[in-house]
């Protein structure tokens, strides 16, 4: 591992998010409203355009300032978490696509692909599509310039925290 200068990241942010992508897209299918699908590819896309979890409104808004979740401040590279959002998107947005020209089969394939790896990412810490902005940092791609947090697994929610 390189020396790198790491952030400060707050991490409920990111786990709000991820609960609020599981959530509709849970309603999207069992209420067969793919417009609910859309809205999260959307929210997906303006949060990877501000670099902001999509929903992370919800966090800051909501519940960080009624105390219903604390902040996880942990030092990271947002980035990693900004291209895994942005992979999101896009399977959503084709998902979405997918569900509203009649495919409906690869449409909420889709969208249960990204409501699993949101969930593998909030319960289980580990986050695809940070492994994935890491493994294409190895083969030094542009934009791809980042590496783990030092004794963290690619993909793996660093262990060290601090309060904000």
């Amino acid at each position: 591992m390189t020396s790198q200068t790491l952030t400060k990241v707050d991490h409920s942010a990111f786990k709000t998010n991820q609960l609020v992508i599981i959530t509709l897209n849970i309603l999207a299918f069992v209420l067969n409203l793919p417009i609910f699908a859309a809205v999260v590819a959307v929210a997906m896309g303006i949060g990877s355009l501000i670099k902001k979890p999509g929903f992370g409104f919800v966090y800051t808004s909501l519940l960080k300032p009624r105390g219903w979740m604390k902040p996880d401040v942990l030092d990271d590279n947002p980035e990693p978490h900004r291209f895994a959002q942005f992979v999101g998107f896009l399977f959503m947005t084709a998902g979405s696509a997918a569900l509203f020209l009649g495919s409906t089969l690869l449409g909420w394939t889709l969208v249960w692909v990204v409501v699993a790896l949101a969930a593998l990412n909030a319960f289980a810490g580990f986050c695809v599509g940070c492994a994935m902005y890491y493994w294409l940092a190895r083969f030094d791609l542009p934009g791809f310039a980042k590496q783990p947090p030092a004794g963290t697994f690619p993909g793996m929610k660093p262990k060290v925290g601090t309060t904000a």
